[in-house]
Order: structure tokens, then C-alpha cells, then sequence
């Protein structure tokens, strides 16, 4: 018996052991940047959170936050453009990037709501040409499309894409055609770009005029939202936030990829139109909410943003950096400090 406690102790410590080291070793693969990020005691204030990003590698930051009954904060720190050294600014235009997915499901959303398309449809509807060069594209339906249960392949994961960048007066649908599915369409969930740029071109067929047109009259012009573009051609580029890839001279700001252009305030009242109901009616509001989400963030070349609503605090925090890497680094540290910021607000809430 006393043998079999011995045996069981020794195991434990072993164990023990194993674990330290297992530990140990996990924490020498970790950047030390992104522990620092988490650990360092949280600030008092927002904008000394914000101000505490610099040191994490920013060239710019851009924080809004809209807290239910007191007027929308501003918080800014670094550059706006790093070579001519003028400070962030408040207002800048800035590069959402995928935070455009959340206006291409709801105008997606008001078009089936009003029966002008049919979730149910396939890709192959819309576009027959397309049946033969993407799998599938008789059986995929607009609604795992919006979902990214489709299975068609992501165009920027094709390194061809990233080869020919900034790809001007390139259709980039090319880098996902001809290609094998990714999974059967509705048996998985896989992020692709290529699915909205196809729900995009759709939402135009549909409507006889471009994207950015009929999100003006359903979702921007009756918010008010005047400082939100359709691309970077519609825009005064010294109003644009310059964008830097770690490593990089080279300002992002001037490659124009057709993605939304705007600023935090715009963003942020998008956002809480879109949760708290007074952007979609009670009808659309019950489909939106079986095919997509209420919150996004957003990466490209320089450019990397924040969306969120916290229903908890009924506050709206968008975060937009200027900054950003190869490994990823600098998108969790975006993750972190938005977190941060979020956890500063509750905790002056006194939650």
C-alpha cells in the first residue's frame, strides 16, 4: 500500500514537472511584446491606453467610442503621416477593409427583405458564366455565401494575388476561379473575400448601379454619413491616414483597392444603427441575425481596424491602426489594446 502511495506521488511530481516545462516553453515561443501588452497594469483613462500603443510599434492610432447618453470621445495618438510628421487626426479617412462585409449583408439582407434577390438562389443564377470555374457554383446559395459556407476559395489567399499587388485594372475574381472547392458547400465554414466581392456584384446586377450607390440611399444618406466613400478615387488623399507595413518605408496609403474609405464617427454610427435597430426593420433585423454578424474588424496592407457594440456598457468602440506585419504580431496587439480600452469603460461604469 504504502509502495502505491509512493508510485502515485511520484507521478503527480513527474507530472508537475512536465507541465512547468511544457509551460516554460510555450512562453519562449510567445513574443514577449504581446505578453507585455496584456500584462502591463491597465490605464486609468482611454487615452492613456491609447497613447500606451506607440510603444507597441504604431505609427497611428484612432480610437472612437459612442457610450449611450454621453457624447461620442475621440482619441488619437501618433501620426497621421509619419514622414511629414502631422499628428493623428480624429477625423481621418482611414481604410475599413472587411468591415465593409457588415454593409454588404445588410444591403443584402433590404434587397432579399424586399424580394428583388432570393438567398435560396445559387451563384450559378446570378452568374452562369461562372458554373465550370468555380466548383460548385450551381449548388452554392447566396445565403452560405453571406455565411462563408460556400466553399469557394479566398482570391487573397492566392499568392498570385499578392504578387501582382496592388493589382491595378485587375479583376481579382481570376485568383479564385478555376480552382478546387475548399469543402462542399454548407459542410464547413471558411473565411473568403471571394464571397463578398461575388455578394457585391450581385447587389449591382441586382440594382442596375454601383455598390456604393445604393448604400448611400439605404444605409449612409439616412444616417447622415457623409464620410464614407466607395474608394480611394472618391476621396482628397491627404484627408486618407497614411497605412505602413513593420519593416517598410513605403506609405500603403496611395495603393487604391477599391475597398470603403472612412472615418471612425462614420463607422461607429453605422454600427450602432445596425444593433440597436434603427437601421434595419424588425423584418430584416430577424434575417440579418440568422446569416451574419453585428461585429467586424478589418485588415489590409497598413491598415487595421476594430468595429464593435458591447451590449453590456451600450457602447460602440472603433479602433483604427496604421500599422501592420507579416506575423501577425501587430494584429493581436490590436486585439489587446481594443479589449483594454473596452475593459476601461466598464470599469469606469463600475462593472
Amino acid at each position: 500500500m504504502e509502495n502505491t502511495k509512493r508510485k502515485t506521488s511520484t507521478g503527480k511530481q513527474i507530472f508537475r514537472i512536465v507541465l512547468l516545462v511544457g509551460t516554460v516553453i510555450s512562453l519562449w515561443f510567445v513574443p514577449w511584446i504581446l505578453v507585455k501588452a496584456w500584462i502591463v497594469p491597465l490605464p486609468d483613462t482611454v487615452q492613456e491606453q491609447v497613447d500606451q500603443t506607440l510603444s507597441y510599434g504604431f505609427d497611428g492610432v484612432i480610437v472612437y467610442v459612442d457610450e449611450a447618453g454621453k457624447p461620442p470621445a475621440f482619441y488619437t495618438a501618433g501620426y497621421h503621416n509619419r514622414e511629414l510628421e502631422i499628428p493623428a487626426k480624429p477625423d481621418a479617412l482611414f481604410k475599413i477593409a472587411s468591415i465593409s462585409k457588415l454593409y454588404v449583408a445588410v444591403a443584402i439582407t433590404k434587397l432579399a427583405t424586399d424580394n428583388r434577390l432570393s438567398l435560396d438562389k445559387t451563384l450559378a443564377d446570378y452568374f452562369p458564366e461562372l458554373v465550370g470555374r468555380i466548383e460548385n457554383a450551381d449548388n452554392i446559395t447566396l445565403r452560405m455565401m453571406v455565411q462563408h459556407r460556400s466553399g469557394i476559395p479566398n482570391f487573397t489567399d492566392n499568392t498570385d494575388f499578392w504578387k501582382n499587388q496592388p493589382n491595378t485594372n485587375t479583376d481579382v475574381l481570376q485568383y479564385a476561379l478555376d480552382l478546387p472547392a475548399d469543402f462542399e458547400p454548407n459542410k464547413d465554414y471558411g473565411y473568403s473575400n471571394t464571397n463578398y466581392l461575388l455578394l457585391s456584384r450581385i447587389i449591382e446586377n441586382v440594382t442596375g448601379g454601383s455598390r456604393q450607390d445604393y448604400f448611400k440611399k439605404e444605409i449612409l444618406n439616412p444616417f447622415g454619413l457623409t464620410n464614407t466613400f466607395g474608394s480611394l478615387d472618391d476621396v482628397n488623399l491627404d484627408d486618407v491616414m497614411s497605412g505602413y507595413y513593420v519593416g517598410d518605408e513605403k506609405d500603403f496609403k496611395n495603393e487604391n483597392q477599391g475597398m470603403m474609405i472612412a472615418t471612425a464617427e462614420d463607422v461607429g454610427i453605422f454600427l450602432r444603427a445596425l444593433n440597436d435597430g434603427s437601421l434595419l426593420n424588425e423584418k430584416e433585423m430577424e434575417l440579418y441575425a440568422s446569416i451574419y454578424e453585428f461585429n467586424h474588424g478589418g485588415l489590409a496592407p497598413g491598415y487595421q481596424c476594430m468595429a464593435e457594440y458591447h451590449e453590456d456598457i451600450d457602447a460602440v468602440v472603433i479602433q483604427f491602426m496604421n500599422t501592420t506585419d507579416f506575423e501577425g504580431y501587430q494584429w493581436n496587439l490590436l486585439q489587446i489594446t481594443h479589449s483594454r480600452v473596452v475593459k476601461i469603460i466598464r470599469e469606469a461604469k463600475g462593472l
